[in-house]
């Protein structure tokens, strides 16, 4: 594929979409117990290194490398982005959560406007 085209069409539909309430459920839950973890754990390691690293270049004459406020700036951008995970996948995981009974709702709420009543419903 080239930069300048279009992706090759898919045929069948979107599948992505149709997905049980199981599957659903087991993506909450994958990010509940393995990615919001796991994410909080390569956060507070390179916290931990970070720091470790920013001590060592900063002199301790008082005129500490460069090296020091550069990785002292990088590492207050990577808290920002980390953060912005986190948050990202506790809102995916409240949104699978929530899905199912959006779509019922939906469902039962068009099935409503559909039927209304009529006076040929009585005859």
């Amino acid at each position: 594929m080239r930069l300048n085209e279009l992706a090759p069409a898919r045929s069948g539909g979107a599948a992505d979409l149709a997905s049980t309430p199981a599957e659903k459920k087991a993506a909450a839950n994958a990010i509940e117990l393995h990615l919001e973890p796991d994410t909080k754990k390569a956060g507070n390691d390179a916290e931990e290194k970070t720091n470790a690293a920013v001590k060592e270049f900063d002199g301790k004459d008082g005129r500490g490398w460069g090296t020091s406020t550069a990785l002292k700036k990088a590492h207050a951008t990577w808290e920002r982005q980390v953060k912005a995970l986190r948050d990202r996948l506790g809102a995916d995981k409240s949104a699978l959560r929530s899905t199912s009974l959006l779509f019922q709702n939906n469902d039962i709420g068009i099935g409503v406007r559909v039927h209304r009543s009529s006076n040929l419903d009585h005859l």
